[in-house]
């Protein structure tokens, strides 16, 4: 059998003729290759298909994932750092916390799942504030200006906030005060807290409007021979049940660089910490502690205060008995300012309280910051200690969990329970079991509120995210609730002034307090 010969069907080059049944076998090996092609082809096509859905799908609600981001994002979290003039560098280490954290950076605000702003986001970014999604998380509350504002905070008559008078509206009190106290000093204060001097009441100018006029704290704690104060970062999770913690793993210490005495009021240097600080490795008797043997700022205060015979936590308990405070007196407005947001679980915020210590180590708070300067471009050495904070305040926050997703949102329901589940929740379980039983008229009594039958759906999310806050904490420890002393846990702290929600807060963590004594404090 030769090969067809050219020119006519069914003919090949050498002139052979080719049978019926060749030609009907060649047509079948045809078809069947393409059929295979066409097959291999809608495998790739299909295969391709399931890789990108695998990507964009949220499996805990079965919802699809918008697909804004692009192919590229849907591997990573993505993180939108807002601000101003970002080119300055006062983001760096922001934008560096989240880099290590997996995060992608948003250039704009389409999609993203944590947003850091600089500024309070609420005037300017109304609507989307009211439509985030249930895992997009923003590192501001709604109404922590009640807090942050300077004029707000100084007329609070709170504990441990020196006495201060609103202008104009207070000057009558004032200067009946004054006259009360002719031995007190007084500066003049705004909101841009710029400018201050200390000067004789006649000489303040009392009809400027949004100012306030504050007795000077004159007999401060020196450091061989400055004056300073200390910067507390402090974290909120939570505004209803209050949860507030600080971050212990070091103090911002800022030195006026100028000695206290001979005292000038026409001095700010020697009583105003301005940006050109004298730092803590620049002052003599922090140095050796510091720069010899390693220790942080805080650890170096307290070591050289214990040489002076002095106890450190005689300060570290009252400032957070100050910190405390502060939030139990502002609750209310944090609680009426949020309620206008469908979930107060979008929200967390980082201030930095800054205190000043008198020489009978006393605390007195100056003032609270809202995103607070973390840029290291004046001294470099401050890096750390703010890419420190940053990391354990987005742990604490579960912002900052190793992420293998593309967004915050666990996978699965099994992946959450995983992390916290009912059984890590509960506590009490001898009176539960005890008196609790017996369906809702059991829940009906105060004692009963915590057993597992009596919680609500939205109780047992709250005390979930409790719950984890305390696995992630790092170097932040708790303030509100107030820790509890584990030999006293057995009984019940005064709750007297607390709301319901805190209560059954404050409740939940001595339960578990009394099973781990690590939930304590």
């Amino acid at each position: 059998m030769g090969f067809p010969t050219s020119g006519s069907m069914g003919s090949g080059v050498t002139g052979t003729p080719i049978s019926r049944r060749q030609m009907r076998f060649l047509v079948a090996v045809v078809a069947v290759l393409t059929f295979g092609t066409v097959l291999t082809a809608l495998n790739v096509y299909e295969l391709h298909n399931l890789t990108r859905e695998h990507w964009i799908k949220d499996h805990v609600n079965g919802e699809a994932v918008a697909e804004a981001r692009g192919m590229s994002h849907y591997s990573r979290p993505v993180a939108w750092v807002r601000g101003s003039n970002k080119g300055s560098g006062y983001l760096t280490h922001v934008t560096n916390v989240f880099k290590r954290l997996g995060y992608d950076l948003a250039d704009d605000g389409d999609d993203w799942d944590v947003l850091w702003s600089h500024n309070y986001p609420f005037k300017e970014l109304k609507q989307m504030m009211t439509h985030l999604k249930p895992d997009q998380r923003v590192n501001h509350f709604p109404g922590s200006g009640f807090i942050t504002n300077k004029v707000n905070l100084a007329v609070s008559a709170l504990p441990y906030v020196p006495k201060a008078f609103r202008m104009p509206a207070e000057k009558p009190q004032l200067l009946e005060f004054a006259k009360e106290n002719p031995n007190i000093m007084f500066v003049q204060k705004s909101n841009n807290h710029r400018g201050i001097k200390i000067e004789k009441l006649d000489a303040l100018n009392l009809g400027v409007e949004g100012s306030f006029v504050q007795e000077f704290v004159h007999n401060p704690l020196l450091i061989d021979g400055y004056k300073f104060d200390i910067g507390v970062y402090t974290i909120i999770t939570s505004v209803q049940p209050l949860r507030v913690y600080i971050f212990e793993g070091d103090i911002l210490y800022r030195f006026c660089p100028e000695k206290y005495h001979p005292f000038d009021p026409n001095i700010p240097d020697k009583y105003v910490v301005g940006d050109d600080y004298l730092p803590t490795w620049k002052v003599p008797s922090l140095k050796e502690y510091y720069k010899d043997f390693g220790f942080g700022m805080k650890r170096s205060f307290d070591a050289w205060l214990r040489a002076q015979d002095k106890d450190p936590e005689v300060v570290w308990d009252s400032v957070r008995d100050a910190i405390r405070n502060v939030f139990y007196g502002k609750e209310a407005d944090l609680i009426q300012a949020t309620s206008h947001y469908p979930r107060p679980s979008n929200f967390f915020e980082m201030m930095r309280f800054d205190f000043v210590i008198d020489d009978q180590l006393k605390v007195h708070l100056m003032e609270a910051n809202m995103s607070p300067n973390l840029s290291s471009a004046h001294f470099k050495e401050n890096r750390l200690l703010y890419e420190q904070v940053l990391y354990n305040l987005f742990s604490l926050v579960g912002v900052g969990r190793y992420l293998h997703s593309s967004s915050l949102a666990s996978q699965s329901p099994d992946e959450y329970e995983m992390q916290v589940a009912a059984k890590d929740v509960v506590v009490f379980p001898d009176h539960c079991a005890t008196n609790c039983q017996g369906g809702t008229s059991a829940c009906n009594r105060v004692e009963c509120q915590l057993c597992l039958p009596c919680l609500s759906k939205e109780q047992l999310a709250d005390l979930s995210r409790a719950y984890l806050e305390h696995q992630q904490r790092g170097a932040c420890r708790r303030v509100v609730p107030q820790p509890i002393n584990p030999d006293h846990a057995h009984t019940a702290a005064n709750m007297s002034n607390l709301t319901p929600e805190n209560t059954l807060m404050t409740e939940w963590f001595r339960g578990q307090c009394l099973s781990d004594k690590i939930f304590c404090s």
